[in-house]
């Protein structure tokens, strides 16, 4: 069977997602979790999961590996046509989905200092489907690709002109998230959908995207991930005096000063207990409280400043592991943004509807699940072809 298989490499997992070329179809989910731990292995196909643990798993090739023998073993050999890598920061050398050489591979990795987070770990993703599958073709799908059409005074930082030329600028980053859903909107909005789109993607990473006619017009995140909303473990946006201070008054190194801000900052930092929004949630410590009330706060100010630039707002839409799975996230946003004319229809939210929006509320509401593989697995076989 001619197959594709899209990659998403973390630094402690790996998530594939395997496709049949023709016809195009889904076939399986697979992935490997706590690489380097006690890693395990979840297998999906059919609607039906099941899991195990693996022995001797280490690294994204060994995990790489477990997964092509777990394919193997349900649908028998696999003809691999192609790998569909996702990859964080395209900079401005990538506007589109890209054919990986070793050119393409060595641009990737002078763009990982912006996303150390992200980039390392793509790359040992592509790294392992190389190696594992030498005659396959290696797609890389990136991350900033789909803010490639905001404008350039939306891109642009108050900086000398000189380090904007050298490409210093926001790129925005979940492209592939906002890509699937722009391609789903019509489905639950109609005509609505190529209106004025807020779509807020959050989870361990946050941000929000401001849509016209389903184009990127402004992103809440910037040069790097770690700009904008206040994250798991990332800060989101500072006052850059922040960091001259921690410089001449703590006297701390780029390194350490990096490490606060994407490792030890965001929910983590603030509630002092956990990262996790389902746990701060759970949780009675008051900390725990202001860490929740920081990022519904920053996220409410930030649909109030991407309201200003689509000059109004029709339709707001959750994604991701928080606005997918947190009612209670959802409703404290919108009961904030109600000076807008959104009304939550309470029924229709607790039953779990696509759109929960009242019929006389001026913004709809909606929460609908992103599906980035879905978006690297299309583009993948586009290339194919």
């Amino acid at each position: 069977m001619q197959s594709l298989l899209t990659i998403n490499a973390g630094s402690s997992s790996l998530k594939t997602a395997l496709y049949r070329t023709a016809p195009f179809e889904r076939l399986a989910v697979v992935k490997v979790a706590n690489l380097g731990h006690e890693a395990t292995l979840s297998f999906t196909t059919g609607g039906v999961r099941s899991a195990e643990a693996l022995a001797n798993v280490h690294t994204h090739d060994d995990a790489l590996a477990a997964i092509l023998e777990r394919l193997a073993k349900q649908f028998g050999a696999l003809d691999w046509r192609a790998f569909g890598h996702r990859v964080t920061h395209g900079g401005r050398e990538f506007r589109k989905p890209q054919r990986i050489d070793e050119t393409v591979r060595a641009q990737i990795a002078a763009l990982s200092p912006l996303a150390p987070l992200h980039q390392p770990h793509n790359l040992a993703g592509i790294a392992a489907a190389v190696r594992l599958a030498p005659n396959a073709l290696q797609v890389a799908c990136f991350d900033t690709s789909f803010h490639r059409t905001i404008p350039d005074v939306a891109r642009r930082y108050a900086l000398p002109r000189a380090l904007s030329d050298e490409g210093i600028e926001a790129f925005g980053f979940h492209g592939l998230s906002y890509e699937y859903i722009a391609s789903t909107l019509g489905e639950h909005l109609g005509a609505r959908a190529d209106g004025r789109v807020i779509v807020a993607h959050l989870g361990s990473g946050a941000s929000l995207c401001a849509m016209q006619a389903r184009r990127s017009i402004a992103t809440t995140m910037g040069f790097t991930p770690l700009d904008g909303l206040p994250m798991a473990t990332r800060s989101g946006a500072l006052d850059p005096g922040v960091l001259l201070h921690l410089i001449e008054a703590k006297k701390m190194s780029a390194g350490e000063i990096r490490d606060l801000l994407y490792t030890q900052s965001g929910l983590l930092g603030v509630s002092g207990i956990s990262d996790s929004m389902k746990e701060l949630l759970a949780s009675a410590e008051p900390h725990a409280a202001e860490a929740i009330d920081l990022f519904v706060h920053r996220t409410v100010c930030a649909i109030g400043s991407l309201t200003a630039a689509l000059g109004g707002l029709d339709t707001l839409v959750f994604t991701g592991g928080i606005g997918e799975n947190s009612a209670e996230i959802r409703t404290r946003i919108c009961s904030r943004v109600a000076w807008l004319g959104a009304e939550l229809d309470t029924r229709a939210h607790r039953e779990g509807r696509a759109v929960f929006s009242t019929s006389s509320s001026a913004v709809a509401l909606c929460v609908l699940p992103t599906d980035e593989e879905n978006v690297i697995a299309r583009h993948t076989r586009a290339l194919l072809e």
